[in-house]
């Protein structure tokens, strides 16, 4: 197969307080026409970084110092920004992590479909309108003839990801950059997304840079991977003799599967709720959402809150934080009813009770620096000022393993997705809460920065007595940190127990189903469990 695009020797450069410093170490990329390669490794690996250069782009704060970047035999690097502009979007696509972050809320999906292959002169409104209507269709969106009507808003994660990988095939391009494209879903929609993409490269012919750090994931995507630590090229090989056999001791690391457990906990404790919801039932204005939802979190304990996209677990959080008043029910906090809206609590209530955001990207102001960030709630709930703050600020940034002399002074758009979700941790610990909601707090973070992540909160737990929600779609992660397991399914609570007894058989159906969609390190696993779930639904037509 030809080379479409050939990345050698390529350096790039982060400004610092220090001056300019290198992240990216004369790393080298090629991809082939109609060849998908996977980028894998730990947060800050410069995976990122590299994908956003094959489109000759790299953010604001940092520089390409040297090497050369060719598409499609035209040198990158250097080129006039009107041939940049020309290739981006009409040949090189890319697919952001956070849809939630690069969608125009303002605007309609069918319009931000349109508007590239419109601008770039590859079809008419109408002619784009029609693929667009073919591409949700191929993309399996529920309605595809009027979903492009509805805002970013109105439909769910997995939804707007696949709206997303369609806008980005508008043009027919080349390249497609996919920039963890399923991070943020749970396994079920993650299944379907990951089928959408797989079906829809394969049948454009188009070549793709797949960047993810889970490697079960690459597994079904990648015909071919390169590993990454800090900047540097630590192998590259075929997915199946990568999986089969990986040569350094970093891919093995990689590639272990993650072992982390608490140790036990005294039952004792177990018995006294800190926060309690009973029967809650919410939505938003007629379209009701949660369903007489009922459950309990202990002092000192993690219930984990399980469930695909739609389910219900984001709109509880949002009725505990007083973002959304249940319509019936009531959330009790030390046995006091928590008032909604959240703003009408005592700010030492307010204190008390802090979440960690899903999306990092969207949770963050991009023009406050990572001391603003933190320096605002050691400020405002605890009344830190001056040299008492900035050490603080200092600690924080040490516990959740970011230096900070070289992070205390930037701003988010300069830190990679882990980096950012770490900081939106030390948020809510600066504000020395008891009790913290966890929403998909590792989903954007590898396995080994997620481990220590889990490791961090549970010793946090131990010598704070912190009390966690953790909301996640991870069943890995559930295994790792939860004492009781809440299954939801359309806003209803339909199983809930003992982590040990909620992954012992029999289950649920919906949670046998949750626990069948998680991927396995077998490039073939994919493709068995659509035929699977295919000859399911042949029999069940069949009867």
């Amino acid at each position: 197969m030809s080379k479409l695009l050939e990345i050698s020797d390529l350096k790039i450069e982060a400004r610092g307080g220090d001056g300019w410093n290198e992240i990216v170490k004369g790393v080298g990329l090629q991809v082939a026409r109609g060849e998908v390669v996977g980028l894998i490794g730990e947060s800050g690996a410069g995976k990122s970084t590299l994908g956003l250069a094959a489109m000759g782009y790299v953010k604001p704060g940092l520089r390409i110092a040297g090497g050369s970047i060719r598409f499609d035999g035209q040198e990158l690097v250097g080129a006039p920004e009107s041939m940049l502009r020309d290739l981006r979007g009409r040949r090189i696509a890319y697919v952001a992590q956070s849809s939630a972050a690069a969608f125009n809320p303002a605007w309609r999906l069918i319009d931000q479909h349109c508007e590239g292959p419109v601008r770039h002169g590859v079809m008419s409104r109408a002619e784009a309108q029609a693929e667009a209507v073919a591409l949700y269709r191929q993309m399996r969106l529920p309605d595809p003839e009027t979903i492009g009507f509805r805002y970013p808003h109105q439909v769910s994660g997995g939804q707007l990801q696949r709206a997303m990988t369609a806008m980005a095939m508008a043009c027919r391009p080349d390249l497609i950059i996919f920039d963890e494209p399923t991070t943020a879903l749970d396994v079920t929609t993650q299944i379907e997304v990951l089928s959408a993409i797989r079906d829809a490269v394969r049948d454009h012919g188009s070549a793709a840079i797949y960047i993810t750090h889970d490697l079960a994931v690459v597994a079904q995507m990648a015909d071919r991977v390169k590993v990454l630590l800090k900047g540097t090229e630590v192998e590259e090989a075929p997915t199946r003799e990568m999986l089969a056999n990986p040569q350094q001791d970093y891919t093995r690391s990689l590639w272990a599967v993650r072992d982390f457990r608490p140790s036990p906990r005294d039952p004792a404790t177990s018995a006294e709720p800190i926060l309690r919801i009973e029967n809650v039932t919410a939505g938003y204005g007629a379209l009701p959402v949660l369903r007489d939802v009922s459950f309990s979190v202990a002092r000192g304990r993690t219930v984990a809150v399980v469930g695909e996209s739609g389910s219900g677990k984001s709109t509880t959080a949002r009725v505990i934080m007083g973002l959304l008043a249940p319509s019936q029910g009531r959330v009790l906090f030390e046995d006091q009813p928590l008032a909604a809206p959240g703003r009408q609590r005592p700010r030492d209530l307010q204190r008390r009770v802090q979440m960690i955001h899903q999306m990092a990207d969207t949770a963050l102001n991009p023009w406050h620096r990572v001391r603003d960030v933190i320096g605002r709630p050691l400020e405002f709930f605890l009344g830190l000022r001056g040299a008492a703050k900035e050490a603080r600020i200092r600690e924080l940034l040490a516990e959740i393993e970011l230096e900070p002399s070289q992070f205390i002074d930037r701003l988010p758009g300069e830190l990679s997705g882990g980096q950012k979700q770490r900081l939106c941790i030390a948020r809510a610990l600066a504000a020395d809460p008891d009790f913290i909601i966890c929403d998909e707090v590792t989903s954007a973070l590898d396995q080994i920065v997620a481990e220590g992540i889990l490791r961090l909160l549970d010793r946090l737990q131990r010598e704070m007595g912190l009390s966690y929600l953790f909301i996640t779609h991870d069943l890995a992660t559930v295994r790792s940190i939860a004492d009781e397991v809440v299954v939801m399914q359309q806003g209803r609570v339909v199983e809930q127990g003992p982590k040990d007894e909620m992954f012992t058989p029999p289950h649920h159906p919906y949670t046998e189903l949750l626990l069948s969609s998680v991927p396995e390190m077998d490039p073939d696993w994919l493709s068995r469990l659509l035929e699977q779930r295919r000859a399911a639904v042949g029999k069940g037509d069949a009867a």
